[in-house]
């Protein structure tokens, strides 16, 4: 029996098992000749480039990045700004996904940094998350 009333879309790139979307995190031995194989992979790896990237640093963009490490040996650590500034990179640098959720959680005494994403992937409308900890 069909299923009429769901349907899933699959992007044309996660067809080709012999094609690289794009390149994978970390950048190690294994991940730096292997690459993405799905668009779900290439957008948590495009997420995770622009948490992990200073402003500045990318050539041509300065105001790519939200720069995490850098809150991690802030004094005042304001929780609603940070938030307030992945939304808007996220928006602006990956619209192919929709932001669902942002848990910051600053730990001060032991300065750690804890950060879970949780966003749902436009052209199929699967939800996933990534969660990143910083510590010193």
């Amino acid at each position: 029996m069909p299923i009429v009333n769901s349907t899933r879309r699959i992007s044309p790139l996660d067809i080709n098992k012999n094609v690289s979307i794009g390149v994978a995190f970390p950048l190690d031995e294994v991940n730096m000749f292997k690459g993405t194989q799905t668009l779900k992979e290439q957008v948590k790896a495009n997420l995770i480039n622009l948490l992990l990237t200073q402003p500045g640093e990318r050539i041509n963009e300065p105001n790519f990045g939200v720069g995490l490490k850098h809150y991690l040996f802030e004094q005042n650590v304001d929780i609603d700004s940070l938030n307030t500034l992945i939304n808007e990179q996220i928006n602006i640098y990956i619209p192919e996904i929709s932001l669902m959720d942002t848990i910051v959680d600053f730990l001060d005494d032991e300065h750690l940094l804890f950060i879970k994403i949780i966003y749902s992937i436009n052209s199929d409308n699967t939800t996933d998350a990534i969660q990143l900890n910083f510590n010193q």
